[in-house]
Formats: structure tokens, C-alpha cells, sequence
């Protein structure tokens, strides 16, 4: 049974206790049955990779929605801010071959 200080953290008792270590967080992608790209559905904390994929597919492809799931340490993703983006998307304005109204696309490739 613990003692009756326990619960609080200012107490000798609490503080000598190594502190519990928390999972690392992941990110998790999932590709749907007609979708060929993966989506953000949401994240989870686990030990491993191996752990993340099991939970990622228990909560969220419950409806057999899903046949590909990705998971990525939180911590290894990179983002830019959104307070970036004139500078970080300006030099494409530059570039209008890079549009899509420059090529046509025949009606037999379907999807891309």
C-alpha cells in the first residue's frame, strides 16, 4: 500500500521516485482503400514502431477502412511556419511552367 503522501510531488517520499518515462509520440498515415496517397488521421504515444503500427490499426482502422498504415516519431518531422510562407513559396511563383495548364493530360491516364 503507498503512504498517504504519494499523491503529492512536493514530498521527499514523491521526489526520491524516478520519474516515469513517457512513450514517444507518433504521427500516423493511413491510405485508404481508393486513395493512392496516405492521410494524417491523427497520433498516439507507444514504445516502438512495432507497438505504434499495432494501436494506429486498432484505433483507427476499426472499419477495415485502411490497407496501408505509415508511423512517424513525432520528433523526427520538420515543418515550416505558417508565418513563412511568403518567403518559403515565393520563388515558384517565378516558375509558371510548373502549372498544370501548361501540359495536357490525356483522358486515358485517369487519376494521378
Amino acid at each position: 500500500m503507498s503512504s498517504p503522501n504519494s499523491a503529492y510531488p512536493d514530498t521527499p517520499e514523491a521526489q526520491d521516485k524516478p520519474k516515469r518515462q513517457e512513450w514517444p509520440l507518433w504521427e500516423v498515415f493511413i491510405r485508404g482503400q481508393h486513395g493512392m496517397s496516405h492521410r494524417h488521421v491523427g497520433s498516439l504515444h507507444a514504445a516502438d514502431e512495432e507497438m505504434a503500427i499495432k494501436n494506429a490499426r486498432d484505433v483507427y482502422t476499426r472499419r477495415n477502412e485502411g490497407v496501408s498504415i505509415w508511423v512517424v516519431e513525432a520528433r523526427h518531422i520538420a515543418a515550416s511556419s505558417p508565418s513563412d510562407k511568403g518567403p518559403l513559396y515565393e520563388p515558384s511563383e517565378s516558375k509558371v511552367y510548373r502549372h498544370p495548364t501548361f501540359f495536357d493530360i490525356p483522358d486515358e491516364v485517369g487519376a494521378m
